[in-house]
């Protein structure tokens, strides 16, 4: 479909300004120009949709095709032949699973009636489920000299009623899923009309209904958000860093290294706590005021690791640290938290590790339902600036030196299958729940004389295990391909 096409319909639907537009391969219909005739537009030469004048909807949105694996690694080919369609059934089970679970068509498409005399509210309507709510704004803008007014309300997972029914009020339908409202005056009309009720029918803490709402033949669809209501969490900040921060890290094998990053740490932050998850092969004790050493079982990897430092924090942020960095004068963890404070909606704020500052931007197609999506990670690549703050930027991952919102990444969680080589993967599972930035002067020295020993061994996967993972990604992220 024509990009700009699709534009102007989204555009056309936000300001609902009353002009009805149809996209098709060739551009732009108005609504205007099409009266009555039925039209439809195809992707790839694959039929979709068809639309009428009186149609607005709503329309899944499911107009996803395949996407191009030019230049990536397709993933797929690391499943055994043996395997591959019995894991292949059990990916489309599970993410149909995942569609209903996480309400992916929640948004369906919805198009603004042309020139509708019917008011209703457009968005921002939510309710508890199984409790009746007053629907808000609704009204009939129709000419007075028609003798009788008759409009029509249904829903699909609840039950519609009036408040306060008078004698010569005419409403049919009360309790049930379609509501009839009839009368000679506009006025008493609408007063009715402003006494309408909802009420869902079916228990879910987080779902959608959609109203028709009609009269004549005019018609119009709104959506109502049914939801219970968090219960707030939040964190004492208390009344300096040490209650506000705690530092968390992951070691193996490197005693020397964990003992050179806490005394750093020590030297410009004297009380502050530090979590360290260890799972060397022979453990050593690590000791000092402020830490808490959680032993794990041997070899068990790097994310398995970072899940456990985190359930542990019992602070605002964390800052996560690599056990071989080194505190130094710009290791300024007041500046991260000050910009967290000022921006509440960031969830993770990266810095800089020596002259690096790592960070990416992810690529994601969602391809098609069948063959999965294609992403890729562009280094160095940033979406805008963070306003107010010179040398910050929006990105969808930073260095694993980072100041983060607890509650927001134990959401996320780290996949213990990744072991050894995983960094991205923690991004990608949060892509499109975490807001992350990364900023310039806040710095985080790299040990440079380190001891290696049997730690290099342990470090670096072999191909068996490269495979395993991008098989890890075909399945758990739904991706046809990926290139990092």
């Amino acid at each position: 479909m024509n990009w700009r096409c699709l534009l102007q319909l989204f555009l056309g639907v936000l300001a609902f300004t009353g002009l009805g537009i149809y996209c098709t391969q060739n551009g732009i219909m108005n609504i205007a120009d099409v009266t009555s005739k039925l039209f439809s537009f195809s992707t790839n030469g694959r039929q979709n949709i068809v639309f009428s004048k009186t149609r607005i909807g709503p329309f899944p949105n499911k107009n996803r095709s395949a996407c191009s694996c030019e230049g990536y690694s397709l993933i797929v080919n690391t499943v055994p032949a043996d395997e591959l369609e019995d894991l292949q059934r059990r990916r489309s089970e599970q993410y149909r699973q995942y569609q209903l679970r996480m309400k992916t068509n929640m948004d369906p498409l919805l198009l603004a009636p042309s020139n509708s005399p019917l008011q209703y509210p457009l968005h921002g309507f939510i309710v508890a489920p199984l409790q009746q709510s007053s629907i808000p704004g609704l009204a009939l803008h129709a000419q007075k000299s028609i003798r009788l007014f008759k409009v029509s309300l249904s829903v699909k997972s609840g039950v519609l009623s009036v408040k306060d029914v008078s004698d010569g009020e005419l409403v049919a339908g009360r309790g049930q899923s379609e509501l009839t409202i009839s009368s000679t005056s506009l006025t008493q009309l609408n007063n009715i009309l402003s006494r309408v009720t909802y009420t869902s029918t079916v228990y879910h803490v987080k779902t959608k209904d959609m109203v028709l709402f009609s009269y004549e033949n005019h018609e119009a669809i709104f959506p109502i958000v049914i939801k219970r209501p968090p219960v707030p969490l939040l964190y004492d900040p208390g009344k300096d860093i040490n209650s506000q921060v705690t530092i968390t890290t992951k070691t193996f094998l490197r005693y020397y290294e964990l003992d050179v990053l806490i005394k750093s740490i020590r030297q410009f932050y004297p009380k502050i706590k530090i979590v360290v998850a260890d799972d060397s092969l022979q453990p050593e004790h690590v000791t000092g005021q402020n830490i808490d050493h959680y032993i794990m079982p041997p070899a068990r990897g790097w994310f398995a690791g970072r899940n456990l430092a985190i359930s542990q924090v019992t602070t605002k942020y964390f800052l996560w640290v690599d056990d071989d960095f080194i505190f130094g004068n710009k290791t300024l963890i007041e500046r991260f938290v000050e910009i967290m404070e000022k921006v509440p909606e960031l969830d993770v704020l990266g810095g800089a590790v020596g002259d690096n500052q790592f960070y990416f931007h992810l690529q994601y197609d969602e391809g098609d339902e069948d063959e999965g999506g294609c992403l890729r990670r562009l280094q160095r690549r940033t979406h805008q600036s963070l306003p107010d703050f010179e040398g910050c930027f929006f990105v969808d991952g930073v260095v694993n030196f980072f100041l983060a919102r607890t509650d927001a990444v134990r959401k996320v969680g780290f996949d213990p299958f990744y072991q050894r080589v995983a960094h991205t993967e923690f991004f990608i599972d949060g892509l499109g729940d975490l807001l992350i930035a990364t900023c310039k002067g806040v710095t985080v020295g790299h040990q440079s004389n380190t001891k290696k020993g049997k730690y290099r061994h342990f470090r670096f996967q072999g191909k068996k295990d490269g495979e395993h993972k991008l098989a890890h990604h075909y399945f758990k992220n739904h991706l046809r391909c990926i290139r990092y």
